[in-house]
């Protein structure tokens, strides 16, 4: 790290080695190389004046990249990709003439953020599987476990912890299909010229319009790819990035929704999130145990949200076949985006590799409300065994509004199910009490619910990807 100097916290302190290595310089100007010599070979193989001892000089120094060299050459010519050629050039000296043949900059630019890309966003798919699989166990581990459920943050029916954890789980869900969706419908740049016309491709071979469309299709499947951009001005449309922003946007919601839940059951001490045996809460405070791992992902997540707005004006504002004001803007967005969401899956998957459960504290807030709740259901068996149900119902209010007030106004414990034992009213229920309120009586199909979401949907998935889940959330600091 340097001391002395702005260092971007996403590298030196939140993202993976992984993903920052995929963003690397080295990688970029490597698919640099690499698309400068599947042209050369596609150019080549279609009757250009190509030597095989070019193309052979261009991939004995493909990885031999002289960054130093390539920045005085930028700063001399005030040009980056045009740097990079003649950095290439002078390695690989027979091949000088022939390297960037054709080309515009964005048809090395384009084509290797779009690989970037990809293979970026295969990490984050790969995260994202196991951060579901985690949720998968922790759901199934705790579906029958009643809990309290809130709506407007206010106490209403129950769940369970195991349903509960299907809700993050269904938007994880929903993440991988929009990321499934995007890897299947990535496709290059291509080789296109200046304005995507192919005009100079079209010069180069006597305008042979089949070989400029073979050159095209051949330099494609030589970067792996089998798609193109059927029209493209200099840049392919940024729309393509908006979309790739879009996805991992909603990654950072889902992972922002978990990251609430569980700060809030946290601070009501049911759920915790995982806390070291050296960890400091708090400097001041010694006893905290504050939810670091939860606030980061929130403080992540809202960064990548913010995103996606970005690139709308991105690629609103583009000018007829380009402008390059997208460019710098382009480096920052692009690649912080894929980090910090590499960042929210790490510090996620760790999480939920062992959440914390407070049982008994669960159970505690449960019988401060369940007593209201069972109200409907004591009336019901109290009129089953010959009462009136009008007169019950006038009682069962008055008793439970004595109660709320005991809990209310004196910081009292609810005491509803004593005086529902104390009153004659409801003798013929008094022995049923701890049958009606059974917690799991008021779960209603949420044990269920959550097996059948699993076996449906989320283990046909794991079970398709099941090498791949091998991760282990890591957090370096």
């Amino acid at each position: 790290m340097n001391y002395d100097a702005y260092e971007n916290p996403l590298i030196s302190r939140y993202a993976s080695r992984e993903m920052a290595a995929a963003f690397s310089e080295k990688k970029r100007i490597g698919l640099f190389r690499r698309l400068w010599i599947a042209l050369a070979e596609g150019e080549k193989e279609l009757g250009l004046n190509i030597t095989a001892a070019q193309i052979d000089e261009m991939k004995k120094y493909k990885d031999d990249i002289d960054f130093a060299r390539a920045g005085e050459l930028e700063r001399e010519v005030r040009h980056d990709v045009m740097a990079h050629v003649k950095a290439f050039g002078e390695k690989a000296g027979s091949a000088a003439p022939i390297i960037h043949l054709g080309a515009t900059s964005c048809f090395v630019t384009d084509n290797a953020d779009i690989i970037i890309y990809y293979d970026a966003l295969k990490i984050v798919a790969k995260k994202l599987l196991n951060v579901i699989n985690n949720l998968k166990n922790f759901a199934l581990k705790y579906k029958g476990l009643p809990a309290l459920g809130f709506t407007h943050l206010q106490p209403a029916q129950l769940t369970t912890v195991g349903k509960r954890a299907c809700l993050w789980l269904y938007d994880l869900l929903l993440d991988y299909r929009a990321v499934e969706s995007a890897l299947s419908n990535f496709m290059l740049r291509g080789v296109k010229g200046t304005t995507g016309t192919q005009a100079s491709f079209l010069t180069l071979f006597d305008g042979d319009d089949e070989k400029v469309k073979r050159l095209e299709k051949a330099v494609v499947k030589k970067m792996g790819f089998d798609k193109v951009f059927s029209v493209t001005g200099q840049t392919y449309t940024r729309k393509f990035d908006y979309g790739i922003l879009s996805v991992l946007s909603g990654i950072a919601q889902s992972a922002s929704k978990f990251s609430f839940d569980m700060r809030l059951l946290q601070h009501m001490k049911e759920l915790e999130e995982p806390f070291e045996k050296s960890q400091i809460g708090s400097s001041a405070m010694a006893y905290k145990r504050n939810p670091m791992r939860g606030e980061r992902i929130t403080s992540l997540s809202r960064f990548i949200m913010t995103l996606p707005q970005n690139g709308a004006f991105t690629a609103g504002t583009q000018w007829l076949e380009r402008t390059l004001d997208d460019s710098a803007n382009r480096r920052l967005v692009l690649g912080q985006a894929f980090l910090a969401a590499d960042a929210v899956l790490e510090i996620y998957m760790n999480v939920t590799e062992n959440i914390c459960v407070y049982e008994k504290i669960i159970k505690k807030h449960i019988d401060a409300e369940l007593p209201f709740m069972a109200t409907e259901e004591i009336l019901m068996e109290c009129v089953k065994g010959g009462g009136n149900r009008q007169e019950l119902h006038e009682k069962i209010r008055v008793l439970s509004m004595e109660s709320a007030k005991k809990v209310k106004a004196e910081g009292g414990e609810n005491d509803l199910v004593s005086r529902i034992k104390g009153d004659a009213a409801f003798a013929k229920i008094h022995g049923k009490l701890d049958e009606i309120l059974d917690a799991k009586r008021f779960t209603g199909r949420a044990e269920k619910q959550v097996g059948e979401f699993i076996d449906g949907e989320i283990e046909p998935l794991l079970k398709e990807h099941k090498d791949e889940l091998n991760l282990k959330g890591n957090i370096s600091v």
